[in-house]
């Protein structure tokens, strides 16, 4: 299994809005979702600082993940520039595959 990793920094008083948009129900999930390599997204946030948050994205391979993103790369940038308002930072963290 694949993960692509992101952190995010919410501005402030729109972390719900963030959410929605990028949890397991969201519009990024709707999109992710049409892939069969697509295996689901878990959001996560920081306890200690609940303006932080960490996305995994679940894919079957690297290889999947990257070529699905490119065969959607329009509505994939459409959609990063409509959330760009929620977002004061963010930042990759990696790709990382499943050990054992």
């Amino acid at each position: 299994m694949f993960r692509y990793v992101c952190e995010f920094l919410v501005v402030g008083g729109l972390e719900s809005e963030f959410e929605s948009v990028y949890g397991p129900q969201g519009a990024w999930v709707e999109l992710f979702r049409r892939a069969p390599a697509y295996l689901g997204t878990v959001l996560c946030r920081d306890v200690a600082n609940p303006r932080r948050y960490l996305t995994f994205d679940h894919w079957t391979s690297m290889a999947a993940c990257m070529a699905y993103r490119e065969r959607v790369r329009p509505e994939f940038d459409a959609l990063d520039a409509a959330c760009r308002r929620l977002v004061a930072e963010e930042r990759y963290l990696g790709d990382f595959e499943q050990v054992g």
